[in-house]
């Protein structure tokens, strides 16, 4: 087919790359809408703190007047300065079931990434690690929980084709009542909080002082709790602040805790209920729209994804992940929460 690579510069070019993707799911029901006004922020290099120490070149394949497909490529200052390893990444990849087309896409990012000092490209990041990550593989026959990536089941062939190998599996665990709350569990959870006298405290969404504190302490815990993790790089206070500014807007404060061992703080949890079950529903991409079908339907999200459990690592291996898996599942309960996914866990992640 005839088509052309082009490089997004425009406000209007921007748009165009964002409002594509719905192109690419024509009668897919699992297909969650991204909000527009979100991904524009998303993407915008003055408003996200990514690209403080990062940038980014997006590109469209147009046939005609039709886009066939996008992608971006990603420098991410901070993976390079933390691995020294060459490293650029390619994200946002959507493309029609044709492998020429994905091959350009490949090529246009990968040329990118060389004349910008990368030697390798490795991706889905959207844009980086801290975000959506990773490719679907498997588990086509159900929507994506919030920020869970979610992609035809061709792509995969698509990015095999080209040349691009597996690098790491990431791994969404499922959590159903029926099976998780368990008396094993619940005996596990009284001892270890019974030897550590581990209490547990709400992050303090409604005093705004106390929020940024409480900001301030799981910001420190998640670099710490994250460092030896594959492909892990520090998010920044900026970054971290951002993001917990725009999550807070959807948490609830049951399901975002901190816990403490003599007043000290040692890890912490966020479970967000899954607001896809309401978005699904939101087909053209509008901000109002999002809310109004977020608000009349949040009474019937029966889901949650356990985004964040993160544990100083002198705490690790010693039974608190559990208290705190158990504390987030009893909490999603009374909010009548009973299904979770843990999500995203490293293959490495033993």
């Amino acid at each position: 087919m005839n088509f052309d690579i082009i490089s997004v510069q425009t406000k209007a070019d921007l748009l165009r790359f964002i409002k594509c993707q719905w192109s690419f799911y024509n009668g897919d029901k699992n297909f969650v809408p991204p909000i527009i006004a979100e991904r524009l922020e998303l993407l915008d290099t003055k408003k996200n703190p990514f690209f403080s120490h990062s940038k980014i070149q997006l590109f469209l394949a147009k046939s005609g007047n039709e886009i066939v497909g996008r992608i971006a490529a990603i420098i991410n200052g901070n993976h390079l300065g933390t691995y020294k390893d060459g490293v650029g990444f390619f994200g946002f990849f959507e493309c029609i079931d044709n492998q020429e087309t994905a091959n350009a896409l490949f090529d246009a990012a990968a040329a990118w990434l060389k004349g910008n000092g990368a030697s390798f490209m490795r991706g889905p990041a959207n844009p980086s690690m801290n975000d959506e990550a990773g490719m679907l593989l498997e588990g086509f026959d159900s929507s994506p929980v919030f920020m869970m990536p979610y992609n035809p089941e061709y792509y995969n062939a698509l990015c095999d084709k080209y040349g691009l190998a597996k690098k790491m599996d990431l791994f969404a665990y499922l959590l159903e009542k029926e099976n998780y709350m368990t008396e094993k569990l619940k005996r596990l959870h009284d001892v270890v909080r019974q030897r550590y006298g581990i209490t547990i405290r709400e992050i303090n969404f409604r005093n705004k002082e106390q929020f940024s504190k409480d900001v301030g302490t799981v910001h420190g815990i998640y670099n710490a709790a994250w460092g030896p993790n594959w492909g892990f790089v520090k998010i920044t206070e900026d970054e971290f602040r951002h993001l917990a500014k725009n999550l807070k807007q959807i948490a609830e404060q049951k399901l975002a805790f901190i816990a403490e061992i003599n007043g000290k703080a040692v890890g912490f949890t966020l479970g967000l209920p899954d607001i896809n079950m309401s978005l699904k529903h939101n087909k053209n991409g509008s901000l109002l729209e999002a809310l109004w079908h977020i608000l009349t339907k949040k009474k019937k999200i029966n889901f949650m994804r356990i985004i964040v459990l993160g544990i100083l690592p002198d705490y690790q291996k010693s039974g608190i992940d559990a208290v705190m898996f158990y504390e987030a599942v009893v909490r999603g309960l009374s909010l009548g929460i009973d299904k979770a996914e843990a999500s995203f866990i490293l293959e490495s992640n033993t």
